[in-house]
C-alpha cells in the first residue's frame, strides 16, 4: 500500500508505526562509535521513530523528510521529550548535496534510513552520502519488520485478504523489508565503495490490540480512502469482523540493520 504521509495518515503514523528497541541504538553507537561529538542524519525520519532516540547518544540530530506534516509531529515529539538536539528540515533524498554544503566542514557521524528507503534513489542517496561521513562513519538501512499484512499468522492473512478486496488489488509491496530488497541495497552499498557492509539483526515477540493493529494499518492507507472525522469508522468494524481471532494479535518482529562503513575522512572536522 502506499500514502500521502500527510495530515490524518501522518497522525496515525506518529501514534501507531512500530518504535524500535533499545538494542537497535545499541548496536549503531558500538558500530560507529557514536559519542557527544557526533552528528547523525536520519534520512526520510517521518515523526521521528529513528530520530529522537538517537538524540541522547550524540551532540546532535537531523531529521529530513518531505512532508510537512510529518516533520511538525516530530517536532512536537521531540519538544514533548524535551530533546534539544534535534534539528528537522524539509527535503528529500536528492537534496543531500546541499544539506552537505550547511554542513560547511562538519562530518556526519552516520546517516540512517529506515522504512522511507524503498521512495528513494538509494544508489545516488549512498553515492551522494560518501563524501560527508567521518571516518568509521557510514550508512545503516533500518527495516523493521514484515508490513502486518504480509505475516504469516491467521490473522494477517485474514488482514491481507479484507484489504486486497476493499482496495481491489494484490498487496505485494514490502516497503524494503524482504530479503532480496536487502540484498539490493548491500549490493548498492559496496557499490558505492562502503566497507564492512554485513546486516545484523534484532528479535522480539509483541502482542498488539485492535486499536494498534488498526492504527498502522491506517498509517498507510492512502489518505482518501480512510473514513472522514465525522463518519462512521465502518472500515474498523469491517476489519474486526474479517479477523479470526480477538485481542492480542501477537507477531514476531525481525529488525535489521544494514551497515556501510566509510573507509577514510572526506572533509576535515572543526
Amino acid at each position: 500500500m502506499t500514502a500521502g504521509f500527510s495530515g490524518e495518515v501522518a497522525q496515525y503514523y506518529a501514534k501507531y508505526r512500530r518504535g524500535y528497541p533499545a538494542q537497535v541504538f545499541d548496536t549503531l553507537q558500538e558500530t560507529f562509535q557514536l559519542s557527544q561529538a557526533d552528528t547523525v542524519l536520519d534520512m526520510g525520519c517521518g515523526t521521528g521513530q529513528l530520530t529522537l532516540p538517537l538524540a541522547p547518544r550524540v551532540r546532535s540530530v537531523v531529521g529530513v523528510d518531505p512532508e510537512p506534516d510529518m516533520l511538525q509531529l516530530a517536532r512536537h515529539a521531540a519538544q514533548t521529550q524535551e530533546i534539544r538536539n534535534a534539528t528537522w528540515m524539509l527535503g528529500a533524498d536528492t537534496e543531500l548535496p546541499a544539506l552537505g554544503e550547511l554542513l560547511g566542514e562538519q562530518s556526519l557521524a552516520l546517516m540512517v534510513v529506515g522504512q522511507a528507503l524503498h521512495w528513494m534513489r538509494h544508489e545516488e542517496l549512498f553515492h551522494a552520502a560518501a563524501p560527508l561521513l567521518r571516518t568509521g562513519g557510514g550508512i545503516a538501512v533500518i527495516s523493521n519488520g514484515t508490513p502486518l499484512w504480509l505475516q504469516g499468522t491467521p490473522w494477517s492473512r485474514a488482514l491481507r485478504a479484507y484489504l486486497e478486496e476493499w482496495m481491489g488489488t494484490p498487496l505485494t509491496a514490502t516497503c524494503g523489508t524482504s530479503s532480496n530488497d536487502r540484498l539490493r541495497y548491500a549490493e548498492a552499498l559496496r557499490s558505492a565503495g562502503y566497507d564492512g557492509v554485513r546486516e545484523m539483526a534484532v528479535e522480539y515477540r509483541d502482542e498488539l490490540t485492535f486499536d494498534q493493529l488498526y492504527g498502522g494499518v491506517c498509517s498507510a492507507i492512502p489518505a482518501e480512502r480512510l473514513p472522514a472525522p465525522d463518519e462512521p469508522d465502518i472500515l474498523a468494524e469491517h476489519i474486526l469482523q474479517a479477523l479470526p481471532t480477538g485481542e492480542p494479535f501477537a507477531e514476531e518482529v525481525r529488525v535489521t540493520i544494514l551497515v556501510g562503513q566509510a573507509e577514510t575522512e572526506h572533509r576535515n572536522t572543526p
